[in-house]
């Protein structure tokens, strides 16, 4: 499935790895992803860091992908919700990990989370 990014020149370059907008041709079938968190398995534990919290959310992302018969490639849309402005950078660093070259819509909120111990969810749409 072809993906045609839109960055119009009159609007300010995109930054820190996203694309302005993002068009899917019709037909397509679309995987929308609820916000993913870093919970291990049992639903209990989860990572200290934020990169290994960050690390099992794009392993859960790849894993519900699979389930669609599909891949990173196929995200069209990020929203990511951090815990504080800092972990920004590393967010972004994850998502250029994870995503290499391929350019999603995408929001950064930052906000209080859910669970006191989630550093970011992450949830997304991708099309095939």
């Amino acid at each position: 499935m072809a993906i045609v990014q839109h960055n119009p020149a009159s609007v300010f370059p995109p930054y820190r790895a996203y694309a302005h907008a993002v068009e899917v041709a019709a037909g397509s079938r679309m995987l929308v992803i609820s916000g993913l968190n870093g919970l291990e398995a049992d639903g209990k534990a989860m990572p200290e860091t934020f990169e290994d919290e960050a690390d099992l959310i794009w392993k859960h992302m790849q894993t519900i992908l699979k389930s669609a018969g599909m891949e990173l490639t196929n995200l069209v849309s990020l929203r990511t919700y951090l815990a504080h402005p800092k972990y920004d950078e590393a967010n972004v660093a994850m998502r250029v990990k994870y995503l290499g070259t391929h350019r999603v819509a995408s929001t950064v909120v930052c906000c209080q989370l859910l669970d006191p111990r989630w550093k970011l969810e992450v949830e997304a749409t991708a099309a095939a």
